[in-house]
């Protein structure tokens, strides 16, 4: 049975007068955990404040779907207060490391002792606010390692197409070079007629620029090189269905290599469908080019997103553009984005650069767009859709981020924001991402955050004072 002794090597209770202590000592239900035993899983309804005199308890939070550790609970201790304050969910797990002995009150026994003594409620109180910022804050860290791993996952994902074409064009672009070298060489070593010699570059250099700006239609390509496939196999090339591609790219047509090729028809040597061949790879190698520099612009671009994201080699307050923001969060989800989520941009261009902390105020896009890919793919009936609104109201500067979700019910909408409280599935959200952007938006830059929801439609809106203090 619990004693008045026990009791009084935990600091708080050491207020308490002796027949508080007694009571408590009637009251409480004792047990005891077995090494591995899990107290209480996360989600679980409250279920009373619990003391603790031997053993040793870990606590632990889903992240990710892995059960993370984030603290443990020595003995003598005590813990479950929060709950009952609240009367939240837990928002973590308890399992015993060792074999450790519990006493438990009931809610209503708890608050009844609580309120009984005014020095232990606020010894009480004092400790829970010491778990809440210990807990919140560790969470917050890893909440942003967690965005940090998705993020880098993200940008890995986008890096790597790009990345991959660029290392395939200057792979293949190597042997190309050198067998259109080995080509000019041998038609060096022959009789050349300058001016016929023109008019392969003429046809070579309309085919570069056809290729560089995509002047070709798909279907007038297709149909052109369906007739190459045919004259090619009639004049004898092997392979041909190799060549018409990329001259069909470089908008040739039968009727040209009928003109350039009249005067070798009857050449035995290699140099009667040498030029054709010559054609067709300098088109190869000018695509190669032209994919391995969209590859290099792609992944120039994500690089200069991310720098920007993060506002590197910049001070703590920059003056922004909103927009420019926006549209890097944008490029940095957009392997989110490729599962069908449309984005509908409606910006107003009038609107200031304003002075912000800038990494902080991405991580609000980052969150809020998130969240609403997050919904959008949970909608039934829709297509996918995520709205930005940008105006100005008065003197504020307003972001209005809507998505076409199912919404978030009445009852919850007053809950949103507090710390550790999450719609999502256990698991997959800490409750902490709309907590950051409270405190970003309205601590770190006085402006305001605001949220309408209904089925089919939520939107929040983040105002922004145009002048910062």
């Amino acid at each position: 049975m619990l004693c008045t002794t026990s009791l009084l090597e935990i600091e708080a209770f050491r207020t308490l007068p002796h027949q508080r202590l007694d009571w408590i000592c009637d009251r409480a239900q004792h047990f005891k955990l077995a090494a591995g035993e899990v107290l209480i899983r996360e989600g679980d309804a409250p279920k009373g404040f619990f003391i603790q005199l031997s053993g040793q308890i870990t606590i632990s939070r889903l992240s990710q779907g892995i059960d993370m550790p984030i603290g443990r609970h020595e003995s003598p201790s005590f813990f479950g207060e929060i709950q009952v304050l609240t009367e939240d969910a837990v928002p973590v797990s308890l399992t015993a490391d060792t074999d450790t002995d519990l006493y438990r009150l009931s809610c209503s026994d708890f608050l009844d002792l609580l309120h009984s003594c005014r020095e232990f409620e606020r010894d009480i109180f004092r400790t829970v606010a010491q778990r809440v910022r210990g807990l919140e804050s560790f969470i917050q860290t890893r909440e942003k390692m967690a965005a940090l791993g998705t993020l880098s996952a993200g940008l890995a994902h986008e890096l790597n197409n790009p990345a991959a074409a660029l290392v395939r064009a200057l792979k293949d672009v190597e042997p190309a070079m050198l067998e259109l070298q080995r080509m000019n060489l041998l038609y060096g070593q022959q009789q050349v007629d300058e001016a016929h010699t023109q008019q392969w570059t003429d046809v070579r250099d309309r085919g570069f620029e056809a290729i560089t700006h995509l002047t070709n239609d798909p279907l007038e390509q297709g149909d052109r090189e369906d007739a190459l496939t045919d004259w090619l196999e009639d004049y004898g090339v092997a392979e041909a269905w190799k060549l018409a591609e990329p001259l069909a790219a470089g908008a040739v047509e039968p009727a040209t290599l009928d003109r350039l090729t009249g005067r070798w028809r009857d050449d035995t040597s290699e140099l009667r469908d040498m030029g054709i061949r010559w054609l067709a790879m300098s088109f190869d190698v000018m695509a190669m080019i032209r994919n391995g520099l969209e590859g290099a612009d792609r992944i120039s671009k994500l690089v200069q997103s991310m720098k920007s994201y993060s506002y590197m080699d910049s001070a703590a307050q920059q003056q922004v553009n909103i927009h420019d923001g926006l549209e890097d969060t944008l490029r940095l989800l957009q392997h989110k984005l490729k599962h069908g989520v449309g984005v509908e941009r409606d910006y107003d261009q009038s609107l200031p650069e304003i002075t912000v902390f800038g990494s902080e105020l991405n991580q609000v896009w980052m969150n809020l767009l998130d969240n609403a890919i997050y919904a959008a793919s949970e909608g039934s009936d829709a297509t996918p859709t995520i709205k930005i609104h940008t105006s100005r109201q008065g003197d504020n500067l307003c972001v209005e981020i809507e998505d076409n979700g199912p919404g978030i019910p009445p009852e919850l909408q007053n809950r949103i924001l507090d710390p550790f409280f999450t719609t999502k599935p256990m698991g997959q959200g800490s409750g902490l991402g709309l907590d950051v952007v409270r405190r970003t938006v309205e601590k770190r830059h006085s402006g305001r955050l605001t949220l309408v929801s209904a089925p089919g439609r939520t939107c929040f809106a983040v105002l922004l004072p145009i002048a910062q203090n």
